[in-house]
């Protein structure tokens, strides 16, 4: 079967980009769109063709979606659109929100008074963005956001782990922003964590960030169950 997607994006979108991000991205979406239906064979050459690029990035960021459960990879034969099990996906919003929730506490007491600033600045950047109503641009402001607290966590252990989680999940988490109301819901949420990273209260930075990681997976069920 062919793979049929949207257009692919024009190079000049590849910005600050790398292929391999840029190619997740568009077929996670289309999957989880319902564009590219469970069963469907990806075939790394079709892929490479109809985007203009070497099969090395499509192979990457078909190794990434497998990662996170969205196709099944088989040796020597082309990979196939899937979904994960819901256990699995609860699984691994749950390890997510213990991650995140660590971050949290850790940076209430170990970000910088720069750091905290910046935190400050990338909250109120997100809030900008309620109006627009740009999933892509609120997913973008939302990994900056959760970034500069795995940073603040001062724990590079710690940072690694959680960002190798999220990349994961990133897929869903990227979805979540298309629900109706989500980002202003993250921005409140968000704004609960920043409060309490800025006084300094890690036991509160925690339970807010393991209560938003609960809600986004909350929003994803809400979005997907909707395609």
């Amino acid at each position: 079967m062919e793979f049929k997607t949207r257009d692919p994006p024009a190079r000049p979108v590849l910005a600050g980009r790398t292929w391999t991000a840029t190619l997740r991205a568009t077929i996670a979406d289309d999957i989880i769109r319902g564009h590219l239906a469970p069963g469907m064979p990806l075939e790394e050459a079709e892929i490479a063709r109809r985007f203009g690029v070497s099969r090395t990035p499509v192979r990457e960021a078909l190794r990434d979606l497998a990662a996170s459960g969205l196709i099944e990879t088989r040796s020597h034969r082309s990979a196939l659109v899937a979904r994960p099990s819901a256990e699995r996906l609860r699984g691994m919003f749950e390890v997510m929100a213990e991650l995140e929730a660590l971050c949290a506490a850790a940076a209430a007491g170990q970000m910088t008074a720069a750091e905290r600033e910046a935190l400050r600045a990338l909250h109120a950047g997100f809030g900008t963005l309620i109006q627009a109503g740009d999933p892509q641009a609120g997913h973008e402001a939302n990994e900056r956001f959760h970034t500069a607290i795995y940073a603040g966590s001062h724990n590079d252990y710690l940072a690694e782990i959680t960002l190798a989680t999220r990349e994961r999940l990133s897929p869903f988490r990227r979805a979540q922003f298309r629900a109706e109301g989500q980002l202003a819901l993250s921005h409140a949420e968000h704004g609960r964590v920043v409060d309490a990273i800025l006084r300094r209260d890690g036991p509160a930075a925690a339970a807010g960030m393991r209560a938003h990681i609960a809600i986004v997976e909350t929003a994803y069920g809400r979005y997907a169950g909707a395609l």
